[in-house]
């Protein structure tokens, strides 16, 4: 597929796993124009991505909620697709603050389409979650279970937004929609020069193991150390960030079927989090203090991918190991100790 001239819109492009894919986008030949509300990300991560690449990209600060926004990007550029990460991610927020949530990744989504399809704008990729499947669904995911019953107003969120999708799909045949349902995205580029950046208490395990060993937190707390799993620490399949932009890119070039489509991205593989901390001591030549904490509500024992959809259909499949996405996080944190902070 030629790419040159194709002009990408990516929502939230400045966050962790969007601006990862921005710079895939343009080392692919895309051009790229991101809108990013910058609540959870910063500008610094594009400026990076530029120096990375090479490359220059648009960016305009905005919320996807904003309608006569969107309205004059589709109006002033020839989109040919959109990638939508734009959205809040946090499990534990998310209960707290459901209306958020719900106002910014549904309604938020659905102010989006409604936009695109004002502009005769029929491609999307959609930012989704293995959350989709709920905590009842055996494991590994595959793409042929139903959707459950999240346990989270996030997990609910990306759930009601594929079904939009879905509906919107059937209501229009002119739609063509790709649904990423991924695992735990770990890792950063490895120039070291962009890397998850979290605000506040990180609420995933490889950033707070990566915060202890800089020295900007004291302990992790391992919560849990009696589920039934290999050493009693909760299982989750973890992937390389730049091996899940670079699925996106694969995702958007399968954009030629009509229909709404979903694919799991992940490596298959499920690791404890006493094997992260001591793949990471040994990667990283640091000591991880810890300590066990009684386990957290709606935390699963283990989860995995069946990633054989993707490979099939997309051509793509996971190419970094374990070691490759601790190196790369450690890579960026020692380089970046307060993030984009001091950028």
């Amino acid at each position: 597929m030629d790419v040159l001239n194709r002009q990408i819109l990516v929502t939230g492009g400045a966050g962790y796993i969007g601006s990862h894919t921005v710079l895939v986008l343009l080392e692919t030949g895309y051009d790229v124009i991101v809108i990013d509300n910058l609540l959870n990300a910063s500008v610094e991560s594009l400026r990076r991505v530029e120096l990375i690449t090479g490359k220059t990209l648009t960016f305009i600060e905005g919320d996807i909620r904003d309608r006569a926004l969107l309205d004059n990007i589709f109006a002033t550029h020839d989109i040919y697709a959109v990638l939508h990460f734009a959205g809040l991610k946090a499990v534990g927020e998310s209960v707290e603050l459901p209306l958020s949530y719900y106002e910014n990744n549904l309604a938020g989504t659905v102010t989006l389409c409604q936009a695109m399809q004002s502009a005769a704008i029929f491609r999307l990729v959609f930012s989704s979650s293995a959350t989709v499947y709920g905590p009842e669904a055996p494991v590994p995911y595959h793409e042929q279970l139903p959707r459950g019953w999240p346990s989270s107003p996030y997990g609910m969120s990306k759930a009601m937004v594929e079904r939009v999708l879905d509906d919107v799909c059937i209501s229009d045949t002119r739609w063509s929609v790709a649904l990423l349902r991924y695992f735990n995205p770990i890792g950063a580029h490895e120039s070291g020069l962009i890397g998850e950046d979290p605000r506040g208490i990180p609420n995933n395990l490889l950033p707070f193991i990566a915060q202890v060993a800089v020295g900007r937190r004291e302990r992790l707390a391992i919560f849990g150390s009696d589920y039934p799993t290999r050493d009693g620490t909760c299982e989750r399949d973890y992937l390389h960030v730049m091996d899940l932009a670079e699925g996106h890119v694969k995702a958007l070039e399968s954009l030629e079927d009509s229909g709404c489509h979903a694919y799991n991205l992940g490596t298959g593989q499920a690791v404890s989090v006493m094997e992260m901390v001591g793949t990471f001591e040994a990667v990283s030549g640091k000591t991880i203090p810890y300590d066990v904490a009684p386990r957290r509500d709606g935390d699963l024992a283990a989860f995995w991918a069946d990633p054989a959809l993707a490979c099939e259909v997309l051509g793509w499949q996971a190419q970094r190991n374990l070691d490759d996405m601790i190196r790369d996080t450690w890579r960026w944190q020692a380089a970046n100790p307060d993030g984009y902070t001091n950028g």
